[in-house]
Parts: structure tokens; sequence; C-alpha cells
């Protein structure tokens, strides 16, 4: 139920956070509130909420670095990041640092929280476990981690969703359009953003990353897992 889920919001505008905050509690959210990067880290360690709202312009710590310290202890609640910033480069580098969605400011209340519910209704329809091995590498998607060797790596949920989706087809190409589909849906990036994550996830499972041999290109149309 909606009344259970904590959301923590990250946000130094005092009228943003007043706004999200009487929408998100309208909506039914606990919100809890910190006005800079360091606070959020702790309250994000403190209440483990079910998702955060992260401002990217914060005093101290930008959002960035913020959601990389929260991706170290924490891989599977839900990031959603705001800015101003509209350039794609600065969304790859968001999803890169961790973020499962990017919201550009001015945006409606009424999106972002389209876009929590539907963060939320991905997690829920996720099995309680689902393990299986890449080459040399062992994947818990439910972990939202991958073990090479002895070395645990965080998955981002895009990462967790984009590996699903190439585990089920194992052994097909699945073109770009396909994965922006079924992986990203609304959040409606380019296929640049598919061509980073497939790279973040071949330097965490490939021996050599130039040369995989398990996420390979189909060239001219997509990508192909090889287990």
């Amino acid at each position: 139920m909606l009344a259970s889920k904590t959301i923590l919001l990250i946000e130094d505008e005092p009228h943003i956070v007043l706004g999200l905050t009487d929408a998100l509690q309208f909506e039914g959210y606990n919100v809890v509130t910190a006005n800079d990067g360091e606070a959020g880290c702790q309250l994000a360690k403190q209440t483990q909420p079910d998702a955060i709202v992260l401002d990217l312009m914060l005093p101290g710590k930008n959002g960035y670095q913020v959601c990389e310290d929260i991706r170290r202890f924490d891989p599977n609640v839900i990031i959603v990041m705001l800015t101003a910033r509209s350039q794609e480069s600065d969304k790859i580098r968001g999803f890169d640092a961790g973020a499962d969605d990017y919201v550009t400011k001015p945006f409606g209340v009424g999106e972002l929280v389209a876009r929590l519910r539907a963060l939320f209704r991905r997690m829920e329809r996720r099995p309680s476990a689902e393990v299986f091995e890449v080459g040399r590498a062992t994947v818990n998607l439910s972990a939202h981690q991958l073990e090479v060797d002895g070395e645990v790596h965080a998955l981002s949920s895009y990462e967790v969703e984009l590996l699903r989706f190439l585990y089920e087809r194992s052994g097909h190409a699945v073109g770009r359009d396909e994965i922006l589909t079924r992986v990203w849906g609304a959040a409606n990036p380019t296929n640049r953003t598919v061509d980073n994550f497939i790279l973040k996830l071949r330097k965490k499972i490939e021996r050599r990353p130039d040369v995989p041999e398990h996420i390979v290109t189909v060239y001219g149309h997509g990508y192909k897992l090889i287990l």
C-alpha cells in the first residue's frame, strides 16, 4: 500500500520541498526531507526509504556524488533525479551514477508521481530470487548485484532490467528500440543511453570489455547475450 512507502526528498529549494511534500503526502506516501547532500545520505541510512527524489544541484555534495554514495550501501532503493539540466550527457551521467529515472525542471508534480508509481510497480513485479551465470559472473537480480572472481559489483535498477531482458532473450538478437521500450518505457532515453549501459555491464562482466564474449553487438540491430 502507498501509505507504507517512505520517500526521501533531498532538495535545497524550500518552495519545491513544500510543494512536493504536500503532493506526495496527498498521494499517501510518507515523506522525509533533507536540504543538502550529507544530510540526505545520513537520512537514507537511518530511514531506509523506498524511494529517493534527489536534486542534482545541492550545496556541498552534488546529486551525482550523493547518488553514488547511496548506491554503495543501498543498491535497491529507487532514485529519481531532479535537475534543471536537459542535455543528454547530463542524463547519462545521472544514470551512470545509479539513478533510476530523471526529471527535468520545471516539471509537473503529476509526472513525478506517475514515474514513482511506475518504478514501484516494476519493483513489485520482480520474483523473490533471480540468480544466473554469465560466463565467470554470478548475477543476482533480486540483490541488485553481480559477483566476478570474488568482487561484488552493485547494479542499478536499469542495469537489472537490462540484464533481465537480455537473459530472457539469451542467444537471440535484441534491437535497441525493443530494449528502450521494455527497459526504459516512459523515461524516453535514446539509443546512446542503451549503448552506455551495455558498456557499463561489459566492464563488470567481460574479461576484455573491448572484445566482449557474452554481451555482443549485432551490427545494425542491437545486442545478444551469450551465457
